[in-house]
């Protein structure tokens, strides 16, 4: 017969028109779904493209899904018989699909199938029953049956005959067997135990061996296939003399069970058959029947004269459950006499092969943010034993953040079960366990990578939350000043990181005119030198943003403290003229005592720290025996009393000094005239101090109010300070660089100044007082920018009161220092 496809016709032999009908309805009604399962009924040995079911329509799925949704099938059967037509979403063969080597006899033969598609993952299970058509012929194992009867064989004597094979089943299997026309032999059957019908020749007339010694037989076997198809065996009958009795055996059938594993040499039966003759006539002989199967000699052998049959192979039951065995008894004479028997040896299923996991679909890396119940995988299990033996489960480890969920048969879904973190288990090995419920019970595992892809869900984090730099002043614009850096413990883009620098003031200037920062690396540089005396302190709020979607980010401050350098030199302002460039003419009387006040310069530092520590030396002088000059307030005096031999005019070059590295200085010139008479102003005003006069009065007074103010501005600037800084304690820097570069508290009439600097870390104070003339007084207190206590070094002040007055200043602000007053050490814990 000859199929094309599914509409498929019969070129060979004659077709009733209402056979006909019924198989086109039947053929038409291709699938059908059962239990939510979808199956469809074809022949088999259909060719190659032949077209099975429209899937896609069935699934209800569009043909445009068939690509994006990759739709594939995989088959149980382990060989492709199947694939689908993407363009027309159709279940097509393609194989030539052979029923009987599928299936053997069964009854029913059915290809499961299972269609995945992905974008969700989803699979489906399909069914495909293969009906059997009347292929092939009926066939005996032996194409000629040699028979050796006795010329005495009693007429209804029956002699067994080999069954015909037919691999079809159903009508188109082995139907009936028939007998060329003969006269002295009939056929018929006996029916066994396990339902078929055996045929056997009978023996219908008395045998002449002297008239016919040798009977030719075509014994044929038919199928119930349409047209019919048959299979001959050709039967040798040889007539024999004398020895009429055969050996008998107590059954006729033997029904034994083996265990699988039964060892080699394990018992099986211990056969006897009886003859009545006597001598060889009745000595038998056991024998494998002539036509046993070469599976049957491998495993078993039959000892010839006791009739035992052991086992000399291994069994398999997954190979083959059952054997049966024709037996031949016979005896010695002549000619010879046989029986028959048959024996069935079924083998009993132990659970001798453990569990197989297979993978029917690959698992998609799964997002760490995916919901519960993701599904990862198609996972199916196997046991190829039956009954408890067979029936598999599945175990995944304890804790572990997936779960298995059956689908239908043996096949389950993996999905997930609990939150994912890449950043903890960027891939997870599942090991899943496969039992079986045998005694003992069998297991085996299969370890299945699953892949986390990452989720932006980790901002950027700095190595630390601020950064402190100390930059020296006059530094090359360009120059790197810092090189913060942030992780990230995401993956990819996520994980990439940006530098940028938010956007801030810094002396009402954007900061980005100040300073711009490397995108890539983090690396801050300068867009200038910088210069403390205009700036001693900013900050720089830098931002690292990773490149995911949506975008992460985090802050952190960079503290810039600039540093003094000793960069300027000291600068005279008094006297005034010298300031200016002048020569300062100064007049002396004659009378002078020795430590008359001549003048006094004076000159400031716009440094600070030991660069703004001023020195005063006479580097040069007309008579250097005459004058000297103060080492810390400046003041010019006279070292002897003025005597007649001394020239009326003098002049002294004083050089002023810093304490810094290099060493800065400058000078200043004083012409001295030496005269007679001339009156001694400022040691008459000191004398007259205590003298009631409106002059001295107001001057009295406003020094009052001006240490009055001082004190009281400085107590409340300096509580204002303690509670900003308390407020935000943990950085000592940001507390003090919320305010200007430099306080100063200034009294108008007396130059008293208290010089504070509070831009990060306090570095100096200095306190400046008095008249020009006077007595003046400078306290100043110098600090190392890393260190939280210092050492206050003051320069004797004029006068205890005003003395008093800076302590109280400086006690509020710095309890915690400790200051030296010339060569005392005052405590102020």
């Amino acid at each position: 017969m000859d199929y094309s496809g599914p509409r498929m016709t019969k070129t060979i032999g004659y077709i009733d028109w209402r056979w006909q009908a019924i198989w086109w309805i039947h053929f038409f009604l291709l699938w059908t779904t059962i239990d939510g399962q979808t199956r469809y009924s074809i022949p088999e040995e259909l060719k190659q493209g032949s077209v099975v079911g429209n899937l896609a329509k069935d699934l209800g799925l569009g043909l445009s899904e068939i690509f994006d949704r990759k739709l594939r099938v995989a088959s149980e059967a382990g060989k492709q018989y199947f694939s689908v037509d993407a363009g027309k979403g159709e279940l097509v063969v393609n194989d030539r699909i052979d029923r009987e080597a599928l299936c053997g006899q069964s009854a029913s033969c059915i290809l499961p199938l299972q269609v995945v598609v992905e974008n969700p993952l989803q699979s489906h299970r399909i069914e495909v029953e293969i009906r059997d058509i009347n292929d092939n012929s009926p066939s005996f194992l032996s194409k000629e049956l040699p028979l050796k009867i006795a010329e005495l064989a009693a007429i209804g004597t029956r002699f067994p005959l080999q069954s015909a094979e037919d691999p079809d089943v159903g009508s188109n299997s082995l139907k009936t067997y028939s007998l060329s026309k003969n006269d002295y032999f009939s056929l018929k059957y006996k029916d066994s135990k396990n339902g078929k019908s055996v045929p056997e020749l009978v023996l219908d007339k008395q045998l002449d061996r002297e008239k016919n010694a040798h009977h030719q037989l075509l014994f044929t076997a038919l199928d119930g296939g349409n047209p019919v198809k048959s299979g001959t065996c050709k039967i040798t009958i040889v007539v024999l003399d004398i020895n009429d009795n055969f050996p008998v055996f107590s059954e006729n059938e033997y029904k034994v069970s083996l265990k699988e594993n039964s060892t080699k040499g394990s018992f099986v039966i211990k056969l006897s058959a009886t003859d009545a003759d006597e001598g060889l006539n009745g000595e038998v002989r056991y024998s494998f029947g002539s036509h046993t199967s070469g599976s049957v000699l491998s495993s078993f052998e039959i000892n010839e004269v006791t009739g035992e049959i052991i086992l000399k192979g291994t069994l398999d039951y997954e190979r083959s459950k059952s054997y049966p065995i024709d037996i031949t008894a016979k005896d010695k004479g002549t000619p010879e006499m046989e029986g028959h028997c048959r024996i069935q040896i079924d083998v009993e299923d132990i659970n001798d092969n453990a569990p197989d996991i297979v993978l029917t679909s690959k698992p998609s890396p799964v997002r760490e943010d995916a919901p519960r119940g993701t599904v990862v995988a198609l996972i199916s299990a196997r046991d190829l034993d039956t009954g408890d033996n067979g029936k598999v489960t599945l175990q995944l480890p304890r804790n572990s953040p997936f779960t298995l969920k059956p689908s239908f048969s043996n096949n389950y879904e993996l999905l997930t079960s609990g939150p994912l973190d890449r950043e903890t288990f960027p891939q997870y090995n599942i090991e899943i366990t496969a039992t079986d419920s045998g005694s003992p019970p069998l297991s085996s595992k299969k370890t299945i990578p699953v892949s986390i892809t990452d989720v932006n869900d980790n901002p950027p984090v700095f190595t630390q939350p601020s950064y402190n730099v100390y930059l020296k002043e006059n530094g090359v614009a360009g120059s790197i000043l810092y090189s913060v850096s942030a992780s990230d413990l995401d993956f990819g883009d996520n994980a990439k990181i940006s530098y940028s620098i938010l956007d801030s003031k810094v002396q009402d200037v954007s900061v980005s005119s100040y300073v711009y920062i490397n995108s890539e690396n983090g690396s801050i540089y300068s867009m200038h030198s910088f210069d403390y005396e205009k700036l001693k302190v900013f900050q720089i709020q830098v931002q690292a943003k990773d490149q995911g979607s949506p975008c992460l980010s985090s802050n952190a401050t960079v503290h810039v403290f600039i540093l003094d350098q000793n960069d300027n030199a000291p600068a005279v302002i008094y006297p005034s003229s010298a300031a200016l460039g002048s020569l300062s003419h100064q007049r002396m009387p004659r009378s002078a005592k020795a430590g008359h006040l001549v003048t006094k310069v004076t000159a400031v530092d716009a440094d600070s720290g030991h660069n703004a520590w001023i020195s005063y030396k006479v580097a040069e002088a007309t008579d250097a025996s005459l004058f000297t000059v103060n080492l810390y307030t400046g003041e010019v005096r006279t070292k002897r009393a003025v005597s007649e031999q001394d020239d009326s005019s003098q002049r002294l070059l004083i050089e002023i000094k810093d304490d810094g590295e290099p060493v800065q200085s400058s000078t200043v010139t004083v012409s001295i005239v030496l005269e007679d008479g001339l009156h001694e102003p400022i040691l008459d005003l000191r004398h007259k101090a205590a003298e009631p006069s409106k002059k001295n009065g107001r001057i009295t007074l406003y020094l009052i109010l001006s240490l009055a103010s001082v004190s009281v501005l400085s107590v409340v600037t300096f509580l204002v300070l303690a509670v900003k800084c308390i407020r935000n304690s943990r950085s000592s820097a940001s507390c003090c660089t919320r305010r200007s570069d430099c306080d100063d508290y200034k009294n108008p009439n007396r130059n008293l100044q208290i010089q504070l600097n509070t831009d990060g870390p306090i570095k100096y104070v200095e306190v400046l007082g008095g008249d020009m003339l006077s007595q003046s007084q400078s306290f100043r207190s110098c600090m190392s920018p890393m260190s939280e206590y210092s050492d206050f070094t003051l320069i004797k002040p004029s006068s205890t009161t005003d003395f008093k007055e800076v302590i109280s200043v400086l006690d509020a602000s710095l309890p915690d220092s400790t200051w030296t007053f010339e060569s005392q050490q005052v405590s102020t814990k």
